[in-house]
């Protein structure tokens, strides 16, 4: 096995370019994966390399090894300038917010953006001097009327986490950009596999990688890439905070990222199987799904991404509590957490509505979250059925 080219790297298919990116087998004696390196302490050679930093690493906290191959295969599959890890998707976000934000700013935030991310806006970067409007995610382009002389960075995320509202993200770049404004997305649910962000102008792109880049729900993990234009500036506050993630994380984010695309397809395949059985079941209201055709944002899932996830959500018929506590409490298969992306399949309920503020979240029944894993459909879907049952003599 060769290193391969520029030519031949770049032409490479996303499921080669898994394979290969990030590893060089020749740097390792051969090894196929790069090993885990674990310290702080790395020693120089001479007193003059020391007092230059003179070496490849120079200290635990600027990298190692093993933290270098994945940000060098997230750079490259992301279509990036660089990449920095951090110990978990929310770290990844908030390290990029501070990377583009400073007293006095003022900066939008899709009103459909995960709960925790309004956490840290209302309370640390509020602190800080930093002004949060939250916005409709269907604006679109319209977003431009909400912007100030001090609107420093546009966060998107598409679709939500949750409610699964979808925003149209070239026309959101186009409006920021034409005010020199950067855009940031979270961008979890589809991946850089499904949604090349930076390639439809988004500057700053995070994914929890605790999801679908380890697919085995054993690791907590952050991946925040920019491009050449806000690289130094994410990478300068990166140092700062020295928010380093874990090496065995990292290692196993490595392992996971050679099947991600498999994994993905899969996740996707029976994720729909299961939206369109629910969609069918009577105690079903709607499914909120974008690869659905009645999604109303299905139009923009359908020019701008290449497939789906396995994380949908649905809104039931009205029922009583206890009813959706006995039909979610029998279930065997399917896990109460809030994580997703996991080989093993998930459901949780939730309600927007304490927590939105330029929108309105009122279903009109109980909503669920599902994210779908790698079991047989027909037992998840046996295993629901059962559910129904208790939910209905409930």
């Amino acid at each position: 096995m060769k290193t391969l080219s520029p030519d031949t790297r770049a032409a490479l298919r996303s499921r080669t370019r898994l394979v290969h990116a990030g590893r060089e087998p020749f740097e390792q004696h051969g090894f196929v994966n790069t090993p885990v390196y674990r310290g702080s302490t790395v020693l120089y050679e001479s007193v003059e390399n020391l007092s230059r930093h003179n070496a490849r690493f120079t200290y635990g906290t600027k990298g190692t090894p093993t933290t270098e191959a994945l940000e060098r295969a997230w750079t490259e599959i992301a279509g990036a300038a660089g990449t920095v890890l951090t110990p978990s998707g929310l770290a990844a976000i908030t390290v990029a917010f501070l990377a583009v934000v400073k007293a006095g700013d003022h900066i939008l935030v899709t009103d459909a953006a995960y709960r925790p991310i309004r956490t840290f806006c209302d309370s640390v970067l509020r602190r800080l001097g930093v002004e949060t409007t939250y916005y409709d995610p269907a604006l679109g382009g319209d977003v431009a009327g909400l912007f100030r002389p001090e609107t420093s960075l546009v966060f998107v995320e598409a679709p939500g986490s949750q409610s699964l509202d979808m925003q149209d993200v070239p026309a959101i770049v186009a409006a920021a950009h034409a005010r020199d404004i950067p855009v940031m997305m979270d961008n979890t649910w589809a991946t850089s596999l499904m949604f090349p962000a930076h390639k439809y102008g988004v500057d700053l792109v995070v994914e929890a990688g605790t999801k679908y880049l380890s697919g085995h729900s054993d690791l907590l993990l952050g991946v925040t890439s920019a491009n050449a234009r806000y690289w130094p500036q994410l990478r300068a506050t990166f140092d700062a905070f020295a928010m380093c993630a874990g090496p065995e994380d990292v290692f196993l984010a490595l392992r996971g990222l050679r099947t991600m695309e498999l994994r993905l397809r899969e996740a996707e395949r029976q994720g729909l199987a299961m939206a369109h059985w629910l969609k069918a079941r009577p105690e079903v209201a709607r499914v909120l799904h974008p690869a659905l055709p009645e999604h109303p944002g299905h139009a923009i899932w359908q020019r701008d991404f290449t497939g789906s996830s396995g994380l949908f959500s649905v809104i039931l018929k009205p029922c009583g509590s206890e009813a959706l506590a006995a039909m979610l409490d029998g279930l065997e298969l399917f896990g109460l957490g809030y994580s997703w992306g996991g080989y093993e399949s998930l459901v949780v309920p939730f309600d927007c509505a304490p927590y939105r503020s330029a929108t309105t979240w009122a279903p009109g029944g109980p909503a669920l979250r599902f994210s779908i894993g790698l079991e047989n459909v027909e037992d998840l879907q046996e295993d629901l059925d059962r559910g129904f049952a208790r939910l209905k003599a409930a």
